[in-house]
């Protein structure tokens, strides 16, 4: 599913390919660590490829006067114009030994040039495929909880799969939050039904998508009782976070693509799209923006930065509705 990447000499040029947007995250941010591992001190800049432009990889990984590293990493790579695609195969085929590349693509025919010619550069190839089967996404939250420390038994692991749903994102939170509320050193079926009891009843699913269509009301009364139930705060930031990330995706795509086309270059099912593009109605770029914000710091709050986090998220959503609405 992902290639292990802790290391402390990573790959002078490392090309990350996959849709599945949480494990290229990881995938990229290791790369990253590892590189600062060495040097501390090494300078990162993070860059959108519809953004870069040319020449400017070449004066990012320029060796410096002091001889510090620095560590680029190229986000939506596909997105890349032309000639710097051509530069940064040029640099991955005679790369500095004082610079880290990392570039992120998310597969398919878009910037096919780029993921070619870094394999002929030979480029470190970091492949991370889609979780689609339900055995792999239960191989997923048994390597969460392992990560955290810990061990699930297999049944508790199908019961948190159930209760959670299947978006990588909020599962990986509802892990590191199991992992992070109990003390067993293996986690078994009764602590999942003691802080997931009621999931069937509200999920955080239905808190954003009350609140991204604008109703306040509905989705005020889900959150409190999803809170009420048991629900953990990060699972309902982690969907109201997915819910708007995907108007955003939806709303951003190139309007020439359809159905199977559209799904390819969003990762996302058919139906998903169908259900977010009807919840677009009322949404603009800066309402979108400032709601994003808002989550954001809801996610702080919620994480021991703020002392209530039941306020936090009902202003949260509150915030959400007024943006969309304009309000």
């Amino acid at each position: 599913m992902l290639l292990d990447m802790a290391r402390t000499d990573p790959a002078l040029v490392t090309l990350v390919i996959g849709d599945e947007e949480l494990l290229a995250e990881r995938a990229v941010a290791a790369v990253v660590a590892a590189a600062r591992a060495g040097e501390a001190g090494a300078e990162v800049h993070d860059l959108v490829g519809s953004k870069v432009t040319p020449g400017e990889v070449t004066q990012l990984t320029s060796p410096s006067l002091f001889g510090d590293r620095t560590v680029v990493v190229i986000r939506s790579a596909q997105d890349l114009v032309k000639d710097v695609i051509a530069e940064v195969v040029a640099y991955a085929a005679h790369p500095s030994e004082d610079a880290v590349l990392v570039l992120a693509h998310p597969g398919g025919v878009k910037g096919k040039a780029l993921v070619d010619g870094l394999k002929k550069a030979r480029a470190e190839v970091v492949t991370v495929n889609k979780v689609t089967k339900a055995g792999e996404r239960l191989d997923f939250v048994k390597g969460e909880i392992k990560r955290a420390g810990r061990g699930i038994s297999a049944d508790a692991a199908q019961a948190l799969l159930d209760a959670v749903g299947n978006d990588l994102r909020e599962l990986a939170a509802a892990c590191s939050q199991l992992a992070f509320d109990t003390e067993e050193k293996t986690i078994d079926l009764a602590a999942v039904g003691r802080y997931h009891k009621g999931r069937a009843e509200v999920t955080g699913f239905n808190v954003a998508d009350s609140a991204i269509e604008g109703r306040l009301g509905e989705a005020l009364e889900q959150l409190r009782w999803a809170l009420g139930t048991g629900v953990a705060p990060v699972l309902l930031v982690s969907a109201l976070a997915g819910g708007l990330r995907s108007v955003a995706k939806v709303g951003g795509a190139p309007r020439n693509l359809r159905g199977g086309q559209l799904a390819s270059h969003l990762g996302m099912p058919p139906w998903k799209i169908d259900r977010v593009k009807r919840q677009l109605n009322g949404w603009g770029p800066e309402g979108l923006s400032r709601a994003i914000q808002a989550v954001a710091e809801a996610d702080e709050q919620v994480k021991g930065g703020g002392a209530d986090p039941a306020y936090a998220l009902e202003h949260t959503v509150q915030v959400i509705v007024a943006n969309r609405t304009g309000r």
